[in-house]
């Protein structure tokens, strides 16, 4: 008789929630997975529904009103909520035996008893105090113990960066062994022309993010302004958000599919992303596949994926000259731009692909599985 594992993510959205649906295909193609979203799960029921609604109100109504916080964001962080996925789920998952349960992200506990269960999450809620600037207020401070729940409750939880584990183990004293660093794949897949047909000569820079303030967007454009003053043939593409930008060889393209990136990386010659806030910036790793140089913030994730001067540029965030400095330096220097993408390629193939961290997963999950 085949195995059975529960995939239990929040919705089918981010694609990541459907790339990990997939390596665990791959990874137990001897077991069946049953894929659980907890928002059908959730929108299903008018009276869940309505009772979340009041309660978020009751609980953060003067908080969303002053701006501290999103009222889509708090729906998912009251204690009702959290009780409800957790009682919703046990009834749905009663009617299989299940060999582990998986989920992804931690808003919920999705564990049951006498089942052995794993998480994959980009965040925890207190790493947020770790972004300059992060006002405490913002926190969902009473949630944070049902979010100490989550991972309690886990056999292991993996992760996508070093600052998130550090995290874990610091701000929510899980032991070191409950908590495995394995990265993350791309979105989308990897264009497989010739590495070294790659022109940088173009001076063409690529911004791909759907959340233009939070990704850095406003610090770049007024960079740009800086680089136009030395390299007046430089252009900018922004694909993902459509800023009101008033800026000459500035391209604003808005969403794309994600079948057509792979051209825009491919016109490029650096990638810039210098983001105020980062759990992970899947689109570095799409611009690493795309042999790119990239710019961007100490901040979050991303000093795992980027190492200053080896294969890209760090800058602090909100460094409006120095994101100004580092495309200057990067768009008169082709071979540079070259040894650059050329270590993001390599990267991105060894430590940044579903295949990679698929294989860290499944090694991680048997060894839980055969004690």
């Amino acid at each position: 008789m085949r195995k059975q594992i529960a995939f239990i993510r929040p919705k089918t959205v981010p694609i990541a929630n459907v790339k990990m649906g997939e390596m665990l295909v791959a990874q137990f193609p001897d077991c069946d997975v049953d894929v659980i979203d907890i928002k059908i799960m959730i929108f299903g029921s008018w009276g869940v529904l309505g009772i979340n609604m009041f309660l978020t109100a009751l609980y953060f109504g003067r908080d969303i009103l002053a701006g501290r916080k999103k009222f889509r964001e708090a729906f998912w962080r009251t204690p009702y909520i959290f009780k409800t996925v957790k009682r919703l789920l046990a009834k749905k998952l009663s009617h299989k035996k299940y060999w582990f349960t998986f989920q992804m992200q931690s808003l919920f506990d999705c564990s049951q008893p006498d089942t052995p269960h794993f998480i994959y999450t980009d965040h925890t809620h207190l790493a947020n105090l770790s972004y300059p600037g992060y006002d405490r207020k913002k926190l969902y401070e009473n949630w944070i113990n049902l979010e100490r729940q989550i991972y309690q409750n886990a056999r292991i939880t993996f992760v996508r960066s070093t600052n998130i584990r550090e995290s874990l183990i610091e701000q929510y004293q899980q032991p070191s062994e409950k908590v495995a660093l394995v990265y993350a794949g791309s979105n989308i897949e990897p264009d497989n022309s010739d590495p070294e047909a790659k022109s940088y000569s173009n001076q063409n820079i690529l911004f791909v993010g759907k959340d233009w303030e939070r990704k850095g967007g406003p610090e770049l454009a007024a960079a740009f302004k800086l680089v136009l003053d030395k390299l007046p043939q430089a252009s900018l593409t922004i694909v993902g958000s459509r800023p009101e930008v008033d800026l000459p060889n500035c391209q604003v393209l808005g969403s794309v599919p994600p079948s057509e990136l792979n051209r825009f990386y491919s016109s490029a010659a650096i990638f810039c992303m210098p983001s105020r806030v980062e759990p992970f910036g899947i689109v570095y790793v799409e611009a690493m596949q795309a042999h790119l140089p990239i710019i961007a913030s100490r901040v979050g994730a991303v000093p795992d994926l980027i190492r200053d001067g080896w294969n890209g540029i760090l800058v602090e965030p909100g460094d409006v000259k120095g994101i100004a400095s580092a495309i200057t330096k990067l768009l008169a220097d082709q071979e540079l731009c070259r040894l650059f993408g050329s270590r993001n390629y390599k990267l991105s193939q060894e430590r940044y692909s579903w295949l990679a961290v698929g294989n860290k997963i499944h090694e991680s999950i048997g060894e839980q599985l055969s004690k």
